[in-house]
């Protein structure tokens, strides 16, 4: 089955020199910087969705070194861009979406994940902290816009595509116990919770606190994403979100979470598949009932929640009657046309009546 070996065959197994084996291996680097510069994602995009007046247009700002005193509110959807030079002297770009308000927003949704794709997506999902009777509302209308999107776009790309999303949703959360793979409810790209405006709410009564924390982590685990809490006040969690939006905008610093925090006294900041329903605290490991609902309908029984706008503080049952719309003479003719409505109806109520008497 073997040969005898030779002289020849034992010159040529002889072991090389150094000054061969470091060529060699310069030889390998120049060819790996090679393959990266050709490889390597070029553009890559993020989304940034979530409360209103959380901060999401200050941390852009921040992260993009612009020094603007006063920001102006996001009306609907803005752009950004920004561009580095890569390791093989090729720019990278990143482009930077910002939803300024979830209501009424479903052709929004659409707009950065069909103009650049799925493929290199990020989405943060913004929580104003401070308003913990608002933190269900707004991260369950964020979730569902994504996934709902998420879903149209993955039913019209190739079966190849969809294997690689997968492939790469697995991978985020690759430390999970096998046994609760099956409980989560994966998204095709990777998601950061961001709980904003944590200045405030680090001075909340403890139980309060701790009711969002587990809410915030089950929904973190749930779809595979990560948790970060953030304030721009504080210079360290600050960082560690700019950070994190360099890391999934141009692909460093490695892992940009400075530690592992669960304690719902200190600032969260919990990485893709590194927590667990047993540490959570929400029941058994590996439990089939998990989902957004009984995780929203836990978090109403213990912190009530409101409603978003769209659905709570809609435009009154007659926009006629809104005072910010009063035109005397519309209102008028208004008026005028709604007596004379008045009018046929009650004529057609008693001749409906006169009908059934003598009918």
């Amino acid at each position: 089955m073997f040969e005898k070996s030779n002289e020849n065959s034992l010159s040529a197994t002889h072991p090389s020199s150094i000054q061969e084996i470091a060529g060699r291996l310069s030889e390998e680097q120049q060819r790996l910087r090679q393959v990266e510069a050709t490889t390597a994602p070029k553009e890559r995009t993020l989304f940034v969705l979530g409360s209103k007046c959380v901060g999401k247009s200050v941390a852009i700002n921040k992260f993009f070194d612009r020094d603007e005193q006063t920001t102006r509110p996001t009306l609907a959807l803005e752009y950004s861009y920004g561009r580095r030079m890569g390791s093989g002297r090729s720019a990278q770009v990143l482009n930077v979406w910002e939803l300024g308000s979830l209501d009424n927003a479903e052709q929004l949704l659409e707009v950065p994940m069909r103009t650049h794709g799925l493929q290199q997506l990020a989405a943060f999902i913004m929580i104003d902290l401070s308003q913990p009777q608002r933190v269900w509302a707004d991260l369950e209308c964020a979730y569902r816009g994504l996934r709902d999107t998420a879903q149209r776009l993955l039913q019209l790309a190739t079966p190849q595509l969809r294997e690689q999303l997968q492939r790469r949703a697995l991978e985020r959360v690759k430390h999970v116990p096998q046994d609760q793979l099956n409980s989560l409810e994966l998204l095709p790209f990777p998601v950061v919770i961001v709980g904003g405006k944590y200045d405030i709410f680090m001075d909340l009564e403890p139980a309060l606190k701790k009711h969002i924390c587990r809410c915030l982590r089950s929904m973190a685990h749930l779809i595979g994403g990560a948790l970060l809490f953030y304030s721009h006040k504080l210079p360290k969690l600050a960082k560690v979100l700019r950070d994190t939006i360099s890391h999934l905008g141009f692909g460093s610093p490695t892992n940009p979470f400075r530690g592992h925090v669960t304690d719902y006294n200190e600032a969260l900041s919990i990485w893709f598949g590194t927590d667990s329903w047993t540490q959570i605290g929400t029941g058994e490991a590996g439990g089939s009932c998990f989902s957004v609902e009984r995780i929203g309908a836990t978090l109403s029984v213990e912190v009530p929640q409101l409603l978003l706008e769209k659905q709570k503080q809609q435009l009154p049952q007659d926009p006629a009657k809104d005072a910010g719309f009063r035109e005397s003479l519309i209102d008028e003719m208004r008026a005028q046309k709604d007596r004379e409505l008045a009018t046929i109806m009650r004529d057609a109520a008693l001749r409906g009546k006169f009908e059934s008497v003598h009918g």
